[in-house]
This record gives structure tokens, sequence and C-alpha cells, in this order.
């Protein structure tokens, strides 16, 4: 944490909200989780090949996921149904989020960084998920809520994994 940035409430409070929101998907309390969200944000999980290229974007780079809001409760919508095969039953997940840095704190736009390890358990195999969050979140008033995230993915490929079936 840069102590010139946010005061240490406004860092808990940070910490906190990353934490909810892990908790949230790891409930699949899908709706709750969009809650945490602006109505203007974005989702995004950019190709293992193009993860941690800074400049990486949906216009000119491949995304494994690229949701603006309306998709992202288009995918809730789906994940809720037992018609999504590749989710029904519903995968165990577990999140681990640690390492949050806030990077940058203007305007009551707060850009922060943390590292994440995601479980996917589901047919008798446990897929992990590993890499960064970048997050953009936006003071609201009293509280905090999650303009963007980018998932930023540590692996080579999903060749093990075959898919993203799940909110990481």
């Amino acid at each position: 944490m840069h102590s010139d940035l946010i005061s240490p409430e406004t860092y808990l409070d940070i910490q906190g909200l990353l934490f909810e929101e892990a908790a949230l998907i790891d409930g699949w309390k899908l709706n709750d989780w969009l809650g945490l969200y602006t109505e203007d944000a974005g989702y995004f999980v950019p190709s293992t090949d193009t993860a941690l290229a800074e400049d990486a974007n949906p216009e000119n780079s491949l995304f494994y996921i690229a949701d603006d809001r309306r998709r992202m409760e288009e995918r809730v919508l789906r994940l809720e149904k037992k018609t999504c095969h590749s989710e029904w039953p519903r995968s165990k997940v577990r999140h681990l989020v640690s390492n949050i840095r806030v990077l940058d704190n203007t305007n009551d736009v707060i850009t922060v960084e943390a590292s994440f390890v995601c479980y996917r358990s589901k047919d008798h195999v446990t897929h992990t998920f590993m890499g960064r969050y970048d997050y953009t979140l936006l003071k609201c008033g009293d509280e905090l809520k999650i303009k963007t995230k980018y998932c930023r993915l540590d692996m080579t490929s999903l060749r093990p994994h075959g898919r993203i079936s799940i909110i990481l």
C-alpha cells in the first residue's frame, strides 16, 4: 500500500470489498456480486498470451471474456439456470485474494492490483486458475464500487481446463 495514496481505513475498505467479492462468487450469490459493480462496469479476462500486456484491450486483442454490464447480467442469468450445462450441477469454487496494492488514487478513482488463486472443483477434477486482478474502483458516496476488473491469468494456456465457465 502506498501510504501517501490512501488512509488505513480506505485500505481496509478496499480489502473488504475484494474479499466480499470473492465470498459472493464462491457462494454463488451472483446477483449480489453484480451489486458490487457500477452501472457502466466491465469484466475482462484477456487470453493467456496477452494477459500481461498492459495495453491489451478487447478492441485490438483476443479476450476470453470482455463483458460490459449488460453482458455481466446475461452471464449471471445464464449461470443461475439449470440449463447452463457447463455449471449444473454447480462447481465448487474458492477464491484466495492477496497482495492487495493501491497503485493510484485520483479524484475518487482508485487503481488496485491483487494476486489471486481460484480453485474450481467439478466432476472429481480440480482446476487451478492464478493470476493478477487489476481493478478500477470508484468512491460512490460512502461506499466503493468496482468499475472495471481485469483478470490477468498467469498461465501459459487453458488446455488442461478447457474453458472458463465460472466467474474468476
